[in-house]
C-alpha cells in the first residue's frame, strides 16, 4: 500500500510510522507539520531539534532541517542554534524523560532565559522506549517496571513548571483533542520567548498496560475523560480537581524574549566600542 506524504514535510515513502499502535507521537508529528504548513514556515528556515526515546525518532520522518540529540540534551543544542541564527525556527520535541526527568535543568534554564524556542513534551507518564520505568512525571502510586508496587514519589507539573521558570506561553492539550492540540501548537509558534505545548499522549504498551488500561483505546478515553477546559478547572474547588487536569492556553505573557535582550546587550557594546578614543 501506498501512503501519501501529506503537506510537504515528510519524507517520501516513510509511512506508515514506528511507533506502537495507539501511541500519540503520530498524532502530535501530524499537528505539528499541519501548524507548519497553516504558518507557511520554509522547510529550510525550520530547525526541528530531538533528544532520545520514541519522540527522539520524529526527526527521521522530516525534510525540515533537523538535529538528533544526546539524551536529556536537546534544548541545550536548541538554545545554541537560536543564539547563532536567532532568524531561525526552533522547534525542539521531547519526550517526559528526554525533556524534564534527565533534562529537567535543561528545561528550567530554557524556560528562565526565555529563549525564543518552542518544546513539545510528549508526556506519556514513563520512560516508554526502554521498559516502562518512572519518570519524573509517572503518577504517584502508578505502576511502572521501576514501581512494581506503585510510585512513592510525586510527579512534576511540567506546566507549573515552565511557568514559573519564566517561560512566556505554556499550554497543554491531549492526542484525542487533535484539533485543539494543533491549535495550541499553532499558538505556541508564533510566540517569542519560550514556549511550551505539554502533549498528553497515551503509552498503552508500556504505561497502560500496567495500570488497567490493557486495551490500546483505554488509555486514550482516559485522558479524554480526565482532561478540563482551563476556565472549567480553575472555577472548581481543589477538592475536585483529583485526577482532573486542565487543558488549553495557561499562561500568554509577553515579556522580551533572549534574542531580543541580546540584541540589545550587542547594540550596547556596539556603542560602547565607537565610544572609545581613536
Amino acid at each position: 500500500m501506498t501512503y501519501p506524504t501529506g503537506n510537504g514535510y515528510l519524507k517520501p515513502g516513510v509511512l506508515p510510522h514506528m511507533w506502537c499502535a495507539g501511541c500519540g507521537i503520530g498524532t502530535m508529528l501530524g499537528a505539528m507539520l499541519r501548524s507548519f504548513e497553516e504558518l507557511g514556515w520554509s522547510k529550510t528556515d525550520t530547525v526541528v531539534v530531538t533528544g532520545i526515546g520514541c519522540t527522539g525518532k520524529l526527526d527521521d520522518y522530516l525534510v525540515t532541517n533537523a538535529l538528533h540529540t544526546t539524551h536529556g540534551r536537546a534544548l541545550a543544542y536548541a538554545t545554541g542554534i537560536k543564539a547563532f541564527n536567532p532568524r531561525l525556527h526552533v522547534v525542539v520535541v521531547m519526550g517526559d524523560g528526554d525533556g524534564v526527568t534527565i533534562g529537567g535543568n535543561h528545561f528550567i534554564h530554557a524556560a528562565r532565559r526565555n529563549i525564543d524556542l518552542t518544546a513539545l513534551v510528549l508526556n506519556n507518564l514513563n520512560y516508554g522506549m526502554t521498559g516502562g520505568q518512572a519518570s519524573a512525571t509517572s503518577p504517584a502510586t502508578s505502576i511502572t517496571s521501576t514501581t512494581a508496587y506503585g510510585n512513592p514519589e510525586r510527579e512534576f507539573d511540567i506546566c507549573a513548571l515552565a511557568e514559573t521558570a519564566g517561560a512566556n506561553f505554556v499550554a497543554r492539550a491531549n492526542t484525542w483533542h487533535g484539533w485543539e492540540l494543533q491549535q495550541s501548537i499553532t499558538q505556541a509558534l508564533t510566540r517569542k520567548g519560550f514556549s511550551l505545548v505539554e502533549v498528553m499522549s497515551p503509552c498503552p504498551t508500556q504505561f497502560g498496560r500496567r495500570n488497567d488500561m490493557r486495551q490500546t483505546q483505554a488509555m486514550l478515553h482516559s485522558l479524554r475523560d480526565r482532561s478540563m477546559p482551563v476556565d472549567r478547572f480553575r472555577a472548581l474547588p481543589p477538592s475536585e480537581r483529583a485526577d482532573r487536569f486542565p487543558v488549553g492556553t495557561l499562561v500568554d505573557r509577553d515579556e522580551p524574549g533572549f534574542v531580543e535582550r541580546y540584541a540589545q546587550v550587542q547594540q550596547r557594546a556596539a556603542a560602547r566600542l565607537e565610544a572609545r578614543p581613536a
